[in-house]
């Protein structure tokens, strides 16, 4: 049986909003003792020119260094298809562990025959410092946290609980966006489905960080919500009684939509904890797989 979060404990939280990517990371201290954690950071990409920056990945560096932070945790909620991982940039400069879900090792199986990867390729998460399995618990300073398998956009998904805060990944966005979508390989929309039943069986409470915004209807970007606004207001769950008809809804809508844009290098870093694959002499490099995905 998982932990019960803390309702008693309040991290500070602060997000980074990448706006290339439309993503956010996060900064999660302990008020006490000033340990923290990193949560879903980015590097920068030029796709077109071959060229990786760390812009955003500077910004947070320099909060830890400015608020003199010492970093326990760097943590990857999932294998992300739409941005790079600052995990191994950022360790080097912070220190901490970084950490994943144990699902990797079939994200890695999966996509390392979609980039025919060779042997040499790690399928058993060790590129990782710790794989987190359902349930297990760590500390951020003082604060307790843990983690809960949520399965559907990838088979690595995990919620991780920090005190009162909740960080889902891509499983919930906002109440206003919805679910994460659930047709990328090894990707299930019911798997989906009951993941999300599972964060909104906790308290109403919780506060609920979200890994991307695109400001639906025009709003200005945010990523906090709480349970219990989503249990209320998730438009993709109102619109969807129960299982069979999330399932119907979130698959029709996924076979709208487009790959993500840096799905082809961001799975080929993601999978190997954000290190950049090399070629034989040791150069980086990426590949296109045609017809792949």
């Amino acid at each position: 049986m998982n932990p019960d979060p803390r309702l008693d404990q309040i991290p500070e939280v602060e997000g980074f909003f990448d706006k290339a990517t439309n993503t956010i990371s996060y900064i999660v201290t302990d008020p006490e003792t000033r340990e923290c954690a990193i949560i879903d950071s980015v590097m920068d990409i030029d796709y077109a020119a071959g060229r990786i920056t760390s812009h955003g990945a500077d910004r947070i560096a320099a909060r830890v260094k400015s608020q003199d932070l010492s970093v326990a945790w760097i943590i990857e909620t999932h294998v992300h298809a739409d941005h790079l991982s600052a995990a191994p940039y950022l360790k080097e400069r912070l220190g901490g562990q970084t950490g994943i879900g144990a699902g990797i090792m079939e994200v890695q199986e999966t996509f390392g025959k979609i980039f025919n990867e060779g042997t040499e390729f790690q399928r058993d998460g060790s590129q990782f410092d710790t794989l987190f399995e359902d349930g297990d618990s760590y500390r951020v300073g003082k604060l307790d946290g843990f983690v809960i398998a949520t399965p559907g956009h990838t088979p690595a998904c995990m919620t991780h609980f920090i005190g009162n805060a909740g960080f889902v990944g891509d499983t919930l966005f906002m109440p206003d966006g919805g679910s994460a979508r659930a047709d990328f390989p090894g990707g299930d929309a019911g798997q989906l489905y009951d993941s999300i039943q599972r964060i909104l069986s906790y308290p109403d409470e919780i506060r609920l960080f979200i890994c991307h915004d695109y400001g639906p209807g025009g709003r200005a970007e945010a990523w906090e919500t709480t349970i219990g606004e989503e249990r209320r207001d998730n438009i993709h769950l109102k619109r969807a009684r129960n299982r069979e008809e999330f399932i119907r809804l979130r698959n029709e809508r996924d076979a709208s939509l487009s790959m993500p844009q840096l799905i082809i290098p961001s799975l080929q870093v993601n999978m190997r904890a954000g290190e950049i694959p090399s070629d034989r002499d040791g150069n980086p490099i990426l590949r296109v797989p045609v017809n792949g995905l």
